[in-house]
Formats: structure tokens, sequence, C-alpha cells
């Protein structure tokens, strides 16, 4: 069978509204207009990073993958744990299958890869105990000698999780990679731009600078590759996997559990609970410990949602939820306003943007994600250029689902059962 070589460049929360943007860069204009793809992607509900780019390998939504948050449910340990491991993960991805048929695999920062079987494989994993440290748990999650080579190298480009200092270097690291090692299917994440509409807002100087810096860093790949006589014979894709609305003020739906004793508090931590909610920004899951609590759940977010400023659009029962593709196993789902987004504390109900949360010693973020993935303008993007796709080709809309299969379908495989679709119009299939 005839050996592919695959470049996916995940550019954390950007968006098709960006397109316009992307498209004044000489080298992303060219690329964009040579590409097959769809400027209109749908994303996954919730609308995180972890849930989505499990979904972006394995076709499937998170109710069927697994991975329904960024962080699991541990309400009795305050930060929880991500879904950092590749073990959490319910059936194939793509880089399993491209590792069944010998082919070299890397990965950068990819999430949930921790403990993967990626022959050069640098995860997304962060201390989370007392006794860790972010060289310890990157070599017991990645591959330990290629992490401390990329160190040795270009560690002093990198500022802890600061950006834009981890995309640069993480950008050094994928170049030397390809060089030295020519792996056949390399994934990347890159997160600059997300982090600064966290911090700054959607629409920000800030935001537009990480965009020029990913056009800068699409130039130096594409020379790489041409340097190295690779171009004519990889697929590059780029694509996103979510993107952001601005907010002024976060909610704290524990606050009214504490408050009416469905959750018990002690020492500052959560130690017994009836009924729960688990932040994804955007929207919110509710737990119950126990069917008998359903109808207590319903009454209270029922009320909480009619009242003038709480903040919640929505409130989706567990069916619609799971239709939707989140977690099966909520009792509720509630969906924020414009301008709110959820939080795990419980010692007041909303903080305003600018305020310091001194529960979670943090500041209200400036934007999030997370929102049901339906609203147009919050739709993502997906393109393509190489020697399995189509040069200038569009598909009208696409959902994230659609990805996985379409990738596969590009490498010569499948990933077996998805709940999305190839896309068989923008590859050239033979």
């Amino acid at each position: 069978m005839k050996k592919r070589r695959m470049i996916v460049l995940s550019l954390d929360g950007v968006g098709s509204r960006d397109l316009p943007f992307l498209e004044t860069l000489p080298v992303f204009s060219d690329f964009l207009r040579e590409a097959a793809g769809c400027r209109q992607v749908t994303s996954v509900y919730p609308s995180l990073t972890y849930p989505a780019h499990t979904t972006i390998v394995t076709g499937r939504l998170p109710a069927q993958h697994g991975i329904i948050n960024n962080l699991k449910l541990q309400p009795e340990r305050e930060p929880s744990d991500w879904f950092w491991q590749r073990k959490y993960i319910k059936g194939t991805t793509l880089y399993d299958e491209a590792a069944k048929r010998g082919w070299k695999t890397a990965a950068f920062l990819w999430p949930v890869t921790g403990g993967a079987k990626i022959r050069w494989n640098m995860p997304e994993v962060l201390p989370n105990r007392l006794w860790q440290n972010q060289v310890m748990v990157s070599a017991i999650n990645g591959s330990p000698l290629f992490q401390l080579d990329l160190l040795k190298r270009f560690g002093h480009l990198r500022d802890g999780i600061r950006q834009p200092q981890l995309d640069d270097f993480v950008f050094e690291s994928v170049l030397y990679t390809l060089e030295k090692h020519r792996p056949e299917l390399i994934l990347v994440h890159l997160t600059d731009a997300d982090s600064q509409r966290h911090i700054y807002g959607v629409e920000s100087h800030q935001a537009e600078e990480a965009l020029v810096r990913h056009g800068n860093r699409l130039n130096r790949l594409l020379n790489t590759l041409d340097r190295l006589g690779l171009k004519e014979e990889t697929d590059l894709v780029i694509l996103g996997d979510h993107y952001q609305k601005d907010v002024k003020t976060a909610l704290y739906p524990n606050y009214y559990l504490v408050k009416k004793g469905f959750i018990e508090i002690r020492k500052g931590k959560v130690k017994q609970w009836k009924i729960l909610a688990r932040d994804c920004d955007g929207s919110c899951y509710i737990y119950v410990k126990d069917p008998c609590f359903l109808p207590a759940a319903k009454a209270l977010f029922g009320r909480l949602a009619e009242r003038e400023g709480s903040g919640i659009e929505r409130i989706y029962s567990r069916e619609e939820a799971e239709q939707l593709g989140a977690d099966p196993q909520c009792a509720l789902m509630l969906e924020a306003k414009k301008g709110y987004y959820f939080q795990n504390g419980w010692q007041k109900y909303q903080v305003e943007k600018g305020a310091s949360d001194h529960h979670r010693g943090v500041v209200i973020q400036a934007a999030t994600h997370g929102y049901y993935p339906y609203e147009k303008g919050y739709e993502t993007f997906f393109m393509a250029s190489g020697p399995d796709f189509k040069p200038g080709v569009r598909a009208e809309k696409m959902t994230l689902a659609d990805e996985g299969p379409t990738l596969a379908a590009a490498l010569g495989f499948s990933l077996g059962r998805t709940d999305g679709k190839t896309m068989r119009d923008l590859l050239r299939l033979g």
C-alpha cells in the first residue's frame, strides 16, 4: 500500500470569522485559495478543546468517544485533572490506525495523547500534584528521550505555558522533528490565538497578532517542506477546533446547590454532594447522585433561569444533551446567555469581568468557548492541500466529526464506525 505523509495543524480558538483576515496574509492567502475544505465547520457540544480534538481524530462525538469535558469529574479535588491520557478514549484514533500500519507518528501537545502509541510524542500534560513537576509528567506520558532532546535544543524559547513562547517552542520542535525523523503523520496543537482571546477578547489586537504569527509559522513550515523535497508528497491540513465569544460575567451554579444543602463543603472542599454543577465554560453539566434528586435539580435551575440576570439561556434534558453529543450521564445541561459563562466555585453566584475571583485565584476571562456549536458565526474551518485533496473544492457545511473519517480516507484507511461522514468530494480517491 502506498504510504502518505500528513501534517495536521490545529489552530485552537480560530474560527470561520478569522478567514477573511487570514486571507490578507500572503502565505495563508495562497494556501486557502488552493486548498480543499470547508469554511463553515460545526464543532462539538460542549465546544471545548479536549472533546473537539478527540472528535477530530476519531470521527465520533463526545458521548461516543468518552471525552465529554476538558476536566474529569473530581469534585473532591481542586483543581481537577484533565483528560490527559489516551486510555480515556473509547475506540480507535487516526494515530492508532497509522501505527498499526507501521507508520512513524509524531504529536506535539495534541490533547488526550498521554500514554498513546505515538513514536515521537510530546503530550499536553501538566503536573497536578504537589510531588510532580513538568519534566516528570511529560516523561511518564510521552517519549522521554525525544522530549529531552527538544528541551535541550529549544527549551530556551519556552516560558511555562505562556504564549507565544509555548507555540514558538512547539513549532521549532516540529520543524526539527520533520527534518530529522520524517514522520508520516504529524499532529500539532497550537494555542496562541486561543490563549490571547481568553485574556484579551475575540477581536483584540493581541488575537490578531497571534493570527499573524500563525501565518509566519505556516510560511516556515512550507519552506522546510520545500527544502526537504517533501512538499509535493505531503498533505497539509489546517483546521480549527472551536471559536470563542466575548464574556463579562462568570456564573457559579454550585453556589445555590451549597446554599440548598445539595453540596456539603468542609475545609474549603466538596465533602459530599447530591447534585453537582460541572462547568464547560459556555455550558454546564448538572449531575445527580441518585435519580430521586432529578426533580429537585429541574425545579431549582428552572426557577433560576426565570430570574432576570441569571445568565442561563436554556436548560437541556439528559436526552437532549446526549442527542447533541454531550455526556449521557449528566442529568441536565445549562447553556449560558451572551456575555456569560460557567465556573465551578460556590462562594458567590456570579463575578463580573475584571473582578478578582479570590476563591479560584483567577481573573474573569475576556472570552471563552464551550457553547452550543450550531449558532451562526460560531463555526470553525477545515482546509487541506496536497496529493490526496482536490485543489479549490469546497464543501458548504461540515461537522468536526466529518474530519476524522475524511483524514483517514486520505491516508488510505478507515476509522470504522463513526458519527461523521467521509467528505469524498474533497478527496482524490482512487
